[in-house]
């Protein structure tokens, strides 16, 4: 092969590459759902929960750039996997007007519930940072409500035996986690529910023990392998995504969202968790 032909060749190829990619992360991966197994080991866990599960739903981020046909297939691809608790950890909407709350009801027709028990928290999106609406975040408060999901704002409630505690959001007006820390049970088998993972690194949990559930960073939605990613909303850059141990008795998992604030993905799939109960 002569140079002229190799530097053509060359060239053609890295375009070629360059537009694969360009396309698999516009029109491939942010639909790409990864359905994640996790077990989950927690103190006090009472007997007859051994086994169940936990599916976490997290950014759903519903808007006029989302696309509500892939979201509802997810919630009817979740339903099949019938589990057990469902929570959901917050950014229900990219807000930019009205019609946001109307395509929120759309998809909520089809939300995941479980068997026994369903509860969320609000995100930065829903009642937060730029966000703070209080009209807007009643308003996806009643529509969670309407289709059975349970919202806790600083406040915990048990079922059956396993204890779920809720924050609002810690770029909103009502972030105020020692309303429900301040009185935890610590016998109790605990789950806290946290959108935002920058508030484990705050002096706000009294001892707390178990595991948090968060979302926020969607993973970076892109990462070079081998590599962290290069953007990440969230002061604590190791908060990326997956399991973190806090190496204080807290274990920490950021869900990697189901859906995005603008269609870009690689190397970052969107996920749902489903975690199996155990006793620590």
């Amino acid at each position: 092969m002569n140079r002229r032909k190799f530097i053509k060749t060359s060239l053609l190829s890295t375009l070629g590459t360059g537009l694969f990619t360009g396309v698999y992360s516009w029109q491939i991966e942010p639909f790409w759902l990864e359905f994640v197994n996790r077990n989950m080991r927690v103190a006090n866990l009472p007997e007859k929960l051994i086994g169940k599960t936990v599916m976490q739903i997290s950014d759903i981020h519903v808007s006029d750039f989302a696309d509500l046909d892939y979201i509802i297939d997810s919630f009817l691809q979740a339903q099949k996997y019938d589990p057990d608790f469902v929570v959901y950890t917050g950014d229900y909407v990219s807000y930019r007007n009205k019609k946001q709350l109307s395509q929120l009801e759309k998809v909520l027709k089809y939300a995941v519930t479980g068997k026994v028990a369903t509860f969320g928290i609000l995100g930065n999106h829903d009642y937060g940072w730029f966000y703070q609406d209080e009209y807007l975040a009643s308003q996806i408060v009643n529509l969670l409500k309407n289709v059975g999901v349970d919202v806790l704002i600083n406040s915990q409630k048990e079922v059956e035996g396993l204890n779920f505690i809720g924050f609002d959001d810690y770029l909103g007006p009502n972030f105020d986690p020692s309303a429900v820390m301040n009185d935890y049970n610590i016998t109790k088998a605990n789950i806290v529910l946290c959108h935002n993972p920058d508030v484990c690194d705050l002096d706000v949990w009294n001892g707390y023990q178990g595991w948090i559930l968060s979302g926020h960073t969607h993973g970076g939605q892109c990462k070079p392998p081998l590599f962290d990613p290069p953007v990440l909303p969230v002061e604590n850059k190791r908060y990326t995504q997956g399991e973190f141990d806090l190496y204080d008795g807290r274990k920490l998992y950021i869900n990697r969202a189901l859906g995005f604030v603008k269609q870009v993905r690689f190397n970052v799939r969107p996920e749902i968790t489903i975690f199996k109960l155990d006793k620590a």
